[in-house]
């Protein structure tokens, strides 16, 4: 497998080695930044459909993928190979559009539409469909922010407060009080 770009390298000085995928123009301060796009900011351009990425396992204390999973071909996949970057007891930390955000259609680059649940599948507690992979997850934290105006009547807090509510809202409310972005941090189990 190949090593870390030059570029890359310097980066790894930091006591904490983050990788940023699909960083875009936004890169986080101080993390190894990989894109597919030439006009990011990314310390190596990698296609994120492509496995392995040019890291050794474990390489990494964290990762972070902020409104990448959407687009990616495979979620699956691609969460194998975040599991495979990360450290054991290493954090990945997600964002993406909730399935009833506006922003989670309009879109034609994103392939997947997600709910706050869809993570489970990787973890201990899978529900009967730990097949599809061997990756495993513990989530340490499930955020789902809702639209300003469901934000400040306090549903936020309330969908938030437990899962149970959460499975509830999603079921019978999300389409009134729709969602706008989940947030997953996500332990490595290995």
């Amino acid at each position: 497998m190949a090593t870390c770009p030059t570029r890359a390298r310097s980066c790894q000085t930091n006591s904490v080695r983050i990788l940023d995928v699909g960083c875009g123009i936004n890169k986080k301060i101080g993390a190894i930044g990989i894109d597919r796009n030439p006009a990011s900011r990314a310390d190596a351009l990698v296609e994120l459909d492509r496995f392995p990425y040019p890291f050794r396992d474990s390489s990494f204390d964290a990762l972070q993928a902020v409104h990448v999973i959407e687009h990616v071909s495979d979620v699956i996949r691609s969460m194998e190979e975040f599991h495979r970057l990360v450290r054991p007891g290493g954090e990945v930390f997600i964002v993406t559009p909730h399935y009833t955000d506006f922003s989670s259609f309009c879109d034609p680059t994103h392939r997947w539409h997600l709910n706050s649940f869809s993570m489970r599948y990787f973890g201990e507690n899978h529900g009967g469909y730990g097949y599809y992979s061997r990756a495993r997850f513990d989530e340490s934290s499930v955020r789902v922010k809702l639209l300003a105006l469901w934000k400040y009547l306090g549903l936020e807090w309330l969908i938030n407060a437990s899962p149970r509510l959460r499975l509830w809202w999603e079921y019978y409310l999300c389409y009134l009080v729709r969602g706008k972005v989940i947030e997953w941090r996500l332990k490595v189990i290995k």
